[in-house]
């Protein structure tokens, strides 16, 4: 009994090691762990952790200046802070179509009905007309235009006619946006998606 129950448990981890090993729609995926993935453009490999401009890949994730994301040769290092959250539709930690660099918007021809989502956290300090300093931030969500989403002038509606949010990088909608500096008068929120922000609604 104690055998049949030992192969069980091999079995079961070995069913563990297989299901993380595959991708989306159950496609075999090379990950970050395996040290063949490069970043876009180049020969690089990205490695686990944050690498030198504040690019957390696996975890989904930026974390540094504004200035580097872009990952200019000349590291940047002072200006605006930008935290930027990913989900998997707007670019994975997997590579599962083989060609050597993370997946945007996998099983999807374009980002469009993808899910895909980014949050954009900033902050900053600037000297206002009375010479002192003073800070500021922003916060956005952005979401990927659903299927059937049509742009009128501007701005994303669904296919019932409902307002998304203006136009971003063509293919994208802004739900949420909260800029906060005392000094200039913006105190919270100004523009929040009549549909609401949360992200759920916009998944397949």
């Amino acid at each position: 009994m104690k055998k049949i129950l030992i192969i069980a448990v091999v079995i079961s981890l070995l069913s563990l090691v297989g299901f993380f090993a595959i991708g989306s729609n159950n496609v075999m995926a090379d990950t970050i762990q395996d040290g063949t993935i490069h970043y876009k453009g180049s020969t690089t490999i990205i490695s686990l952790g944050y690498d030198q401009w504040g690019y957390n890949y696996q975890a989904h994730m930026f974390n540094g200046y504004y200035g580097n994301i872009t990952r200019p040769p000349a590291q940047v290092n002072e200006g605006t802070h930008l935290i930027m959250k990913w989900n998997d539709a707007w670019l994975s930690n997997k590579d599962c179509d083989g060609d050597g660099f993370l997946d945007r918007h996998y099983g999807y021809n374009s980002y469009i009905g993808s899910g895909a989502w980014l949050t954009n956290h900033m902050r900053g300090i600037y000297e206002g007309e009375d010479g002192k300093m003073h800070k500021w931030t922003y916060f956005c969500k952005i979401v990927a235009a659903p299927e059937g989403a049509t742009a009128i002038e501007g701005v994303w509606y669904t296919s019932d006619g409902e307002e998304i949010g203006p136009v971003i990088w063509g293919a994208f909608a802004t739900i949420q946006e909260v800029y906060i500096d005392r000094y200039g008068g913006f105190h919270g929120i100004s523009y929040l998606s009549p549909i609401g922000p949360g992200f759920g609604k916009y998944m397949p």
